[in-house]
C-alpha cells in the first residue's frame, strides 16, 4: 500500500516538475506515444483482468457489475465536461485564457481530484490475489495514466497569468487525491466494512471509467487515421505488457 502511494505521490510531482522545465512542443510530442501505450495497457488490463474479476466477486449477479460498469463510463463523461480532458492530457488554449484565467480552475481540479480517488480506491492489497486484480500491475497503469494528466494540469496553470506559486498546490492537490483513496478503501477493506459486493461494485465503477478514458486515448492518438509507426509501437507494446501479466 505505502509504495502505491509513494508512485502516485512521486507520478504526479514528477511530472508536473517536468512541466516546468521543458518546452510544451517538445512535452507533448514526448507525451503522445506515452498515452498510446497507457491507452493500451489501461484498456488491455480492464477488459482481462478488472471486469472479469468484479463479476468473480459475486457469482450469479454480473448484471449488477455491469450497471456499475456504465456508471463509471457515463460518469467519466459527467465529470470531463469539467475536467475538460485534463485525464487524457488535454490542454485547450481557452482554458489558458479564460476571462477568470488568473485562478486556479477548481471545478477542473475538483473533477481531476475525484478520478483520482476512484482509481486509488481499487488499489487495495487485501483485495488483490486470487480474487482481485494484479495489484502492482493496476498500480502501474494509474501511474502511467496520471503523467500525461499531471504534465497537462501544470502546463495549463504555467500559462496562465498570476503567480507560478499557484501551481504546486493544485498539483499536491491532485497528487493526494489517489492516496487518500488508497487510505481509504484500505480502512474500509481491513475493518471488514467493504465486503466483496461493495468491492465488486467499485471495481465495476473504475473499470467503466478506465474503459471510457483509455478508449477516448487511442482513438485521438490517430484521429486523422493516419498510420503513426510510433503510436503503434507503444500501443501493441502496451497491450501486450498488460497480456504479459495474466
Amino acid at each position: 500500500m505505502w509504495i502505491a502511494i509513494f508512485v502516485l505521490l512521486s507520478t504526479v510531482l514528477g511530472a508536473g516538475w517536468a512541466a516546468g522545465r521543458l518546452p510544451a512542443a517538445l512535452g507533448r510530442a514526448a507525451l503522445k506515444p506515452l498515452l498510446a501505450f497507457s491507452g493500451a495497457y489501461l484498456f488491455t488490463l480492464t477488459v482481462t483482468h478488472l471486469l472479469p474479476e468484479a463479476w468473480q466477486l459475486v457469482p450469479g449477479q454480473g448484471p449488477r457489475v455491469g450497471y456499475w460498469v456504465l456508471a463509471g463510463f457515463f460518469g467519466q463523461v459527467l465529470l470531463e465536461l469539467f475536467s475538460h480532458g485534463i485525464e487524457h492530457g488535454h490542454v485547450h488554449a481557452a482554458d489558458a485564457h479564460s476571462a477568470h484565467a488568473g485562478r486556479v480552475p477548481l471545478l477542473l481540479l475538483g473533477a481531476l481530484a475525484v478520478h483520482s480517488f476512484l482509481e486509488g480506491s481499487i488499489l487495495v492489497p487485501a483485495a488483490a490475489g486470487a480474487v482481485g486484480p494484479p495489484y502492482y500491475a493496476v498500480v502501474a497503469g494509474v501511474a502511467l495514466h496520471h503523467v500525461p494528466a499531471a504534465f497537462a494540469l501544470a502546463t495549463l496553470l504555467h500559462q496562465r497569468p498570476g503567480p507560478a506559486r499557484r501551481t504546486w498546490p493544485a498539483l499536491l492537490i491532485f497528487a493526494l487525491a489517489g492516496p487518500v483513496g488508497i487510505l481509504s478503501s484500505n480502512y474500509l477493506v481491513l475493518n471488514e466494512r467493504l465486503g466483496p459486493g461493495a468491492y465488486a461494485a467499485l471495481l465495476g465503477l473504475v473499470a467503466g471509467n478506465f474503459l471510457h478514458v483509455s478508449t477516448t486515448i487511442l482513438f485521438e492518438t490517430s484521429p486523422e487515421h493516419r498510420l503513426d509507426w510510433a503510436k503503434l509501437g507503444a500501443t501493441v507494446v502496451g497491450a501486450g505488457l498488460a497480456l504479459a501479466i495474466a
